[in-house]
């Protein structure tokens, strides 16, 4: 399918434009929660209450890099800021001690290694509009954010990138098993928000089963630098 766009992936600069950047954040973000509710952890209600310092303060955290899938119209001046749209995002949480990436031997995932070895780093909302999908943007997304990692840091030698799914979406399993991501065992959605550094989203009642069930989807890649 022929696209009417002209595409690009970057990361998000800290130190410049960096209230249009949380805004333009702010916008995508609450656009992925209400076209894909059920991809994410977090929900439009909660978001869409959080303030613009909020909104900057996520983006300028600095274990975090997001990294945004624009799209320019063909024929159109790219130099015009004003016709590039943000149309997907990712973000990168790290890097991660051993300490704060292990999980419970119940999850059953796989020993890490010390911090000298590798380096660690959660991968969290990723998101394209409808739209736009149908070009393996995702795919191109997840790459330039991974290579960023590898060639943005020397030492260790090996990266670990880690997500957690929502049981039951075998897309989104299959999607990253093509990026060659295979099955690291089982989280709760505690464990999911804590890893992904939503802390603040875990609630005071964990009565409701939905928080201790171990049904989420752990999927790991290891690269090795060369």
């Amino acid at each position: 399918m022929a696209s009417k766009y002209n595409y690009s992936f970057f990361r998000v600069s800290k130190t410049e434009g960096a209230e249009t950047s949380a805004q333009r954040c702010r916008e995508l973000r609450l656009k992925a929660l209400k076209a894909s509710p059920d991809s994410f952890s977090s929900t439009y209600e909660i978001e869409s209450a959080f303030t613009d310092a909020h909104w900057i303060e996520r983006l300028l955290a600095p274990d975090r890099e997001l990294f945004v899938c624009a799209a320019t119209p063909l024929g159109d001046d790219p130099s015009r800021p004003n016709d590039i749209q943000w149309i997907g995002q990712v973000t990168m949480r790290g890097p991660l001690s051993k300490a704060q990436f292990e999980l419970p031997v119940e999850s059953e995932q796989p020993p890490q290694k010390s911090d000298e070895e590798e380096d660690r780093w959660q991968m969290l909302s990723l998101f394209t509009l409808p739209e736009y999908r149908g070009h393996g943007l995702g795919n191109k997304l997840c790459k330039e954010a991974i290579n960023y990692l590898l060639s943005s840091r020397v030492f260790p030698r090996e990266l670990q990138v880690r997500l957690i799914i929502k049981a039951g979406n075998q897309v989104a399993v299959e999607f990253y098993q093509r990026l060659g991501f295979v099955f690291g065992g089982r989280a709760t959605l505690v464990e999911a928000l804590i890893s992904n550094g939503d802390e603040h989203l875990v609630p005071k009642d964990l009565t409701p089963a939905k928080y201790s069930e171990r049904q989420g989807i752990i999927m790991i890649s290891r690269v090795s630098r060369s």
